[in-house]
């Protein structure tokens, strides 16, 4: 694994807030990735996974209509049982319930925001390089029952 390969990922950024995007955009771009994609529209994060098939997701818990739980939980009836599709929360709530409840639906990492952005973006290539690291085991061991990375398809 080389560092390019992980900069060709495909990010997805889920956050009714224009701002974040824009500002997760920036941050996404000055490490080097150029396929990132990004929605203030959560109702249409199932299409744009279909479609774009995203190695990452960033998702915002906070939001009208369908809220980041309501995708969490979207997720894990697309996402199978032998899949990796790591989803990084970056909320502004902090509460131990909110994380847990994020961690239990089948996000990977959790941020609270304001975050840092140098923590922020180690933990994008931290969850990137595991799914590049959970891709290359399927790959090579194609007969190897991974267990369920996803809590509600086991």
């Amino acid at each position: 694994m080389n560092i390019e390969q992980l900069r060709a990922s495909k990010i997805l950024i889920i956050d009714d807030a224009e701002a974040n995007l824009r500002l997760l955009e920036e941050l996404l771009t000055k490490e080097g990735f150029e396929q990132v994609i990004s929605t203030t529209d959560p109702t249409k994060t199932m299409d744009l996974v279909n479609a774009f098939q995203p190695d990452l997701i960033l998702l915002d818990l906070m939001m009208p209509v369908l809220d980041g739980f309501a995708v969490l939980d979207q997720l894990s009836h697309h996402v199978g049982p032998h899949d990796f599709l790591p989803v990084l929360v970056l909320t502004a709530d902090a509460t131990i319930a909110t994380r847990r409840k994020a961690l239990a639906l089948g996000a990977k990492d959790f941020l609270t925001k304001p975050f840092d952005h140098m923590e922020a973006m180690l933990r994008v290539w931290n969850l990137l390089e595991t799914r590049w690291l959970f891709n290359q085991l399927k790959m090579h061991q194609p007969s190897l029952h991974l267990p369920g990375m996803n809590t509600h398809n086991p």
